[in-house]
């Protein structure tokens, strides 16, 4: 019998909600999805999740290439790093790169490796390049589906 597995709110403690952003600069959840959390069904969150690892790993994979899945888990449990072993192996080496991307000297010993355009780039600036663009894409994304629909329903509910 599998027992249920709650989903981890995907906070990591730096919410920029609270001061006024639509999509929150740390877990890149939107402004309601931060404040209704609690509340929301296991499919609400898992949706949620799926989104957010989805944004991410593309994002990721786009600079970097993961090779040896193993050695990049065995690197995150041995540096203590946390990461949702359900979430696809691009996510698991952002969390290593948000944890010390400045202390990774050989990419290869952690199980992945630079993209060629990006073989000159640092891991640090690789890794602010990710966030800021996870971060645009999520903003992206509030704005095609939630704004775009707010717009509908109220045209719509207008003419009625």
């Amino acid at each position: 019998m599998k027992l249920f597995q709650g989903i981890r709110t995907p906070c990591i403690g730096v919410c920029s909600t609270g001061i006024g952003d639509s999509v929150c600069r740390g877990c890149k959840r939107f402004d309601h999805e931060v404040i209704q959390w609690n509340a929301y069904s296991h499919q609400q969150k898992f949706a949620i999740d799926t989104r957010l690892a989805s944004l991410l790993s593309s994002v990721v994979a786009w600079r970097l290439a993961v090779f040896d899945t193993d050695r990049l888990e065995r690197q995150l449990q041995l540096q203590q790093i946390h990461y949702e072993k359900s979430r696809d192996a691009y996510c698991w080496l952002f969390e290593l790169l948000r944890a010390g991307a400045s202390q990774i000297d050989d990419p290869q010993d952690y199980g992945f490796s630079k993209l060629a355009m990006f073989e000159n780039h640092s891991l640090n600036d690789i890794r602010r390049d990710i966030d800021a663009e996870y971060y645009a894409l999520s903003i992206a994304h509030y704005e095609r589906y939630i704004v775009a629909n707010r717009k509908r329903a109220n045209c719509i509910s207008v003419e009625t």
